[in-house]
This record gives structure tokens, C-alpha cells and sequence, in this order.
């Protein structure tokens, strides 16, 4: 990542990793409502911060830590503890750029 990515930039490459995750968890057939229901609540709560915050210019520091989130949930192979990082990763975002959950 570079200095000129905005809270939008981040929040939006969250998003697509969290796609990833949310792939992974619906593998378990019988949590697939209860994993699709908490997407979308995150899904949107971080679209409300795009919305609101999104051409902010984001700091290194932000950058750096939305960058090891991504990459922490990039490593989850296991459906199970994709459903649990269905809420902590969009907390770890949005608290990371300046949003309370």
C-alpha cells in the first residue's frame, strides 16, 4: 500500500478479503443464515463508513494494520474459525479506522 489510499481505499480491501472469509464459512451448511445475517450487518456497517469517512486519506499506521488484518484472515483455512472472524475482522476494521462498533 502506498500513502495516497484514502479510509475508503482500506475499508474496500477489507471488504473484499472479508468476501473470502465469508466463502470459506458457508462451507458449514447448517450456519449458512446465521453467517449470511452477519455478513451483511458487516458488510453494511463498513459501507456506512465508507460512506462517511471514505476520501479521508488514511494513515501509515492504518495502512500497516489493515494490511496484517487482511493478511491474519488470509491464513484461515478452517470454516469454524472463519465463522468466529465473521465479527472480530470488521470490529479490527472499523475500530482501526476511527468507527466504535
Amino acid at each position: 500500500m502506498d500513502d495516497l489510499n484514502t479510509v475508503g481505499d482500506l475499508a474496500r480491501d477489507a471488504l473484499a478479503a472479508y468476501e473470502d472469509l465469508l466463502s470459506l464459512a458457508e462451507d458449514i451448511e447448517d450456519e449458512w443464515t446465521y453467517v449470511n445475517d452477519l455478513a451483511a450487518a458487516w458488510q453494511e456497517r463498513v459501507g456506512e463508513l465508507i460512506n462517511e469517512q471514505g476520501s479521508e486519506s488514511a494513515t501509515a499506521l492504518e495502512e500497516a494494520a489493515i494490511s496484517r488484518a487482511v493478511d491474519e484472515i488470509g491464513r484461515i483455512s478452517d470454516p469454524h474459525r472463519a465463522i468466529d472472524w465473521l465479527s472480530t475482522f470488521p470490529q479490527i476494521v472499523l475500530v482501526t479506522l476511527g468507527q466504535r462498533s
